[in-house]
């Protein structure tokens, strides 16, 4: 498989090992009672700070289960004057490059500055994705063929879904330097494309137009399809003779009839074959509504009639910002609305890494409003915006928003706000004490189980964290002082287990004795594990 070279590629392929873990600090909740101090318990996050320590925090209670990405990161169009500013020579980034690509950043080009950017974070999103689950990124032709090579790197080519076409502009720009460029793409991969089953599209009322029945087939309404199809098929080329009488030789010049000679006389016995009101016409194979209603299979080209255009999206939240417009290049919320109607389920987890505005947050609020469904958001942004037009735009789609003929109901719901916190662990190995023990025993319990800790712990073991494929896990630690397994914390132990997993600071139980009993002790902070 042909692969991407650029200048700092050596320094970010596996850079996503190396970034320290940070825990997630609740700032404050939303809901219908307004913002609030008190945990509302919501599993809708957004988060600001950088996108890629985000999704490194995220690992342990996410991996391997978010449904549908969508990501609309920079394009690397040049442009820097806008709130989103769409360049990688932003200072965060020129930051971020120095301290990891080195002094060799300083000669690399727009391009490879992209490209670094954009590896790691991508090599997060595709641990958080579920096998059956796929990402979507929004792109223009700028950066769309490199994209494109290292997505087939990081998810591997055979993952590739498609790419989708969305016509975003409804009329050319006059000020084009050579062509109006009227649409952007959407690229698709799955964690497992054979595993990835999109969802289909409801009809519209165009589509079901096309249905009649003049014959008054008691079937329903039905529509004709052609008979010849250009796909050789051997068994596709033979006469047929119409109930008037008249001979069709064979299927037309460069094309084949599309079922064998003993599959189209079946069909026809069962009453699925259209001759035309005086059995003349050329055969037309019958296809009954009532056999495509459950939807249409999704097509990759998008018009704005059907997903909304930009200025579409620049309505949106000028209504809901009261007539200001503080962010430069929204979606529109029916293209994201798309996406989740083909990628996600009811009660799937969704997640943006480059929030933006919050249009994929107030897609799923719409949805679940619409069909009473329980899908999570999780959103992530790393500007300083993020509570005032990110939270904010949320906030107002909960609650309504407009004003008269423009007011749009509230859909309700809810999120909590955070903010990147503490380093876990410290670069001498160390654990971060400050970040307090509840966050350690989580990240401690997903490194051995790549599980989320249970929300419900025991009270009268305070030291157990879990039960896993049957081994029992335990977290002896007290931030002042030593702890020690020995024979009274055993006494301690009362879950049943084939094996147990205790971390402690020492041990003073032989060896021989921990085998014997299958138990495996581990030193604190020595065996704790990086992520």
């Amino acid at each position: 498989m042909p692969t991407l070279e650029w200048i700092g590629k050596d320094k970010v392929v596996n850079h996503h090992q190396e970034v320290p873990y940070r825990v997630l600090e609740r700032q404050y909740s939303y809901d219908e009672a307004g913002q609030h101090a008190e945990d509302n318990g919501s599993e809708n996050m957004i988060i600001h700070g950088d996108n890629l320590e985000a999704l490194k925090a995220l690992l342990p209670r996410y991996e391997g289960k978010v449904k549908c990405i969508y990501i609309d990161p920079p394009y690397n169009t040049g442009n820097e004057g806008w709130v989103y500013n769409d360049n990688v020579n932003d200072p965060k980034i020129k930051r971020w490059l120095g301290e990891v690509v080195g002094k060799e950043g300083e000669d690399l080009s727009r391009h490879d500055k992209w490209l670094c950017m954009m590896y790691p974070r991508l090599k997060l999103l595709q641990r958080l994705l579920a096998e059956d689950g796929a990402i979507f990124i929004s792109i223009d032709d700028v950066e769309f063929y490199n994209l494109r090579l290292i997505c087939n790197e990081i998810f591997g080519d055979h993952n590739f879904i498609a790419t989708i076409i969305w016509r975003k502009n409804y009329a050319p720009k006059g000020t084009a330097k050579h062509f109006s460029e009227d649409h952007d793409y959407i690229l698709v991969y799955g964690k497992s494309a054979e595993q990835w089953i999109p969802h289909k599209m409801p009809r519209t009322e165009k589509q079901n137009k096309a249905y009649k029945n003049p014959d008054n087939d008691p079937r329903g309404l039905w529509r004709p399809n052609n008979l010849a199809a250009r796909n050789f098929y051997s068994k596709g080329t033979y006469s047929i003779t119409c109930p008037s009488g008249r001979v069709i030789k064979g299927p037309p010049a460069g094309s084949y009839w599309r079922v064998s000679e003993e599959k189209f006389w079946e069909m026809d016995r069962d009453g699925r074959i259209w001759w035309g009101k005086d059995g003349n016409n050329v055969p037309a194979p019958k296809i009954f509504l009532s056999e495509v209603a459950d939807g249409v299979v999704p097509q990759t080209f998008w018009s704005y009639e059907e997903v909304g255009h930009t200025q579409d999206a620049k309505k949106e939240i000028k209504t809901i910002f009261t007539g200001e417009t503080p962010f430069d290049t929204p979606k529109p919320v029916r293209l994201i609305e798309r996406i989740l109607q083909i990628a996600s389920d009811p009660d799937s987890i969704i997640l943006d890494s480059f929030a933006g505005s919050g249009t994929t947050a107030h897609a799923v609020l719409n949805m679940n409003k619409a069909d009473g469904g329980n899908r999570k958001f999780i959103l992530v942004e790393t500007m300083d915006y993020a509570d005032s037009i990110t939270a904010e735009r949320v906030k107002r789609v909960i609650d309504g928003y407009g004003e008269d003929k423009k007011a749009v109901e509230g859909t309700g719901g809810n999120f909590s706000y955070y903010e990147l916190g503490l380093v876990l662990l410290l670069p001498n190995g160390n654990l971060n004490e400050e970040v307090g023990p509840q966050k350690i025993r989580e990240y401690v319990y997903y490194m051995e189980t790549k599980e989320p800790l249970p929300a419900e712990q025991p009270t009268d073991e305070p030291y157990f964290m879990g039960l896993c494929r049957n081994t029992a896990y335990y977290f002896y630690y007290e931030r002042e002082s030593v702890t020690t397994l020995d024979h009274a914390f055993l006494a301690t132990v009362q879950t049943k287990a084939e094996g147990y997993t205790i971390y402690a600071d020492l041990c003073a139980i032989p060896q021989e004795t921990l085998r014997k009993h299958n138990i495996t002790f581990k030193k604190i902070p020595r065996d704790i594990a990086r992520l």
